[in-house]
């Protein structure tokens, strides 16, 4: 299989990020913050998913930079992907049209910011997370570069790792058993299961 139909659709996920993201970006910015934990650590997770999700990836699509990392695309991995794209995309914005006036790119609570326990987030506490994970899925997949296809799985694992705890104590701290009672019944990542 053509390994550029997998490389279009990773590229075509990276212009879909962008689109999904920028307004809500624009939006927010506008929106005083109140509280942030942005500090290195934050930054510096926040460059890695970049490095991981954009900069390797057009590397590897442009350049013959990682050429030697490149294998045949398989028809199996490419619809998986193509699977796992498509879902990934839907979550993301869903994640941040249900969101709305609440979301933040890092760790930060906002003027007026609500518990939202609606729409997805009804089943999963963080499903913007896995939207990422969808898509990391899908580029390790669709990108036939063992060295740029799954950096973004690994950039995740590492973040969510790092990050998640420290965003469940925020909400906890903001908004107490309100967010005790929705982490008891509702799942991290996958609805009845993790």
């Amino acid at each position: 299989m053509n390994p550029w139909f997998g490389k279009a659709l990773v590229l075509l996920s990276m212009v879909s990020i962008v689109i999904i993201r920028a307004p809500h970006g624009r939006r927010n910015s506008k929106i005083a913050v109140v509280e942030s934990r942005k500090g290195c650590l934050e930054i510096a997770l926040l460059a890695l998913m970049w490095f991981a999700v954009m900069i390797l990836p057009l590397a590897a699509i442009l350049t013959p930079v990682l050429s030697f990392a490149d294998y045949p695309l398989h028809p199996l991995a490419f619809s998986i992907g193509v699977i796992a794209l498509c879902a990934g995309l839907w979550l993301f914005h869903r994640s941040h049209a249900d969101l709305g006036r609440n979301w933040s790119i890092s760790l930060e609570i906002r003027e007026n910011h609500q518990l939202v326990t609606s729409g997805v987030y009804r089943l999963i506490r963080h499903p913007m997370y896995t939207a990422i994970f969808l898509q990391a899925i899908a580029q390790g997949l669709l990108l036939s570069n063992w060295f740029a296809g799954p950096s973004c799985l690994f950039a995740f694992l590492f973040m969510f790792a790092v990050r998640v705890g420290a965003e469940e104590r925020m909400m906890q701290e903001k908004f107490g058993d309100a967010y005790i009672n929705y982490v008891r019944r509702t799942q991290r990542l996958i609805p009845r299961l993790w």
